[in-house]
């Protein structure tokens, strides 16, 4: 995974917000397997799918399969269809036996300051993925990449994926794409999470995915290493992020856009 990272290419991280099915995942690692060979001499692509969601709006939330189910069938997915995988860890007890699985591992947004969580990651071996906080300033994420070094992780990127901006809404500010890149191997754009409107749905996050291609195209045009865009087959019918989350047709849309946009930065 490292020498992938280290093409250059732009890189997408695509799947399903969380792994509902067995079914689903492979249904979708299909489609990005689909998306790696079209687009084979222009962006490198990693499979993404969660087994747990333990950052939910309401008690009794649909949650995932959990370790040891969710990663069995992740590991299937990547070997059926070749593709290298990331998934999210919450506690540090997760990154040992997660990174047996995965290529990449990935900090959740709320957990990017945990210590324990990010001195285990790094201590892996293998390139970790830092969501910002939506409470943080892109500076202050300096200190997630120290602890990270710290213990050795040799490739830390890091994901904007907008702030808090009054109740129940998130802004994107640009700047931050420029700021993390400066003290990181990367910055991926977190295209569907920073759509969400968080517990403005009530017992649920909501959103708008219609921003989708015009941020794609932004965050592109900007300069980033990449993009986090979470695909499902019938987005209003997922357990999670059904207001963000794009169908294959539109995603396929989105990363031809971001391709044609990052063509021309420089």
């Amino acid at each position: 995974m490292v020498q992938e990272l280290e093409t250059g290419l732009p890189l997408f991280i695509m799947g399903p917000c969380g792994i509902e099915s067995e079914k689903l995942v492979l249904s979708t690692a299909e489609f990005v397997d689909k998306m790696r060979r079209k687009y084979a001499q222009s962006a490198v692509f990693i499979f993404k799918s969660s087994f747990l969601k333990d950052n939910r709006t309401s008690e009794g939330s649909w949650a995932g399969p959990g370790i040891e189910e969710g990663l069995r069938i992740l590991e299937r997915a990547g070997n059926e269809f070749d593709l290298p995988l990331i998934t999210d860890i919450h506690v540090a007890d997760h990154a040992a036996p997660v990174a047996e699985v995965c290529d990449m591992l990935q900090i959740p947004a709320f957990l990017c300051r945990q210590t324990s969580l990010l001195e285990a990651a790094g201590r892996t071996g293998i390139p970790v993925n830092v969501k910002k906080g939506q409470f943080m300033a892109p500076e202050n994420m300096r200190g997630s990449v120290d602890k990270l070094r710290s213990v050795g992780c040799s490739s830390v990127l890091l994901t904007e994926r907008g702030s808090f901006f009054g109740y129940g809404d998130l802004v994107v500010d640009m700047r931050s794409l420029t700021v993390m890149k400066g003290f990181s191997d990367g910055v991926i754009m977190d295209l569907t999470h920073s759509l969400q409107k968080p517990g403005a749905a009530g017992k649920f996050t909501g959103g708008d995915r219609t921003f989708a291609l015009q941020m794609a195209r932004a965050a592109s045009a900007w300069g980033i290493r990449g993009m986090f865009v979470e695909v499902h087959p019938r987005p209003a019918e997922a357990l999670s992020d059904s207001a963000v989350m794009l169908d294959f047709k539109d995603a396929e849309v989105v990363v031809d856009a971001a391709l044609k946009h990052w063509e021309g930065v420089s």
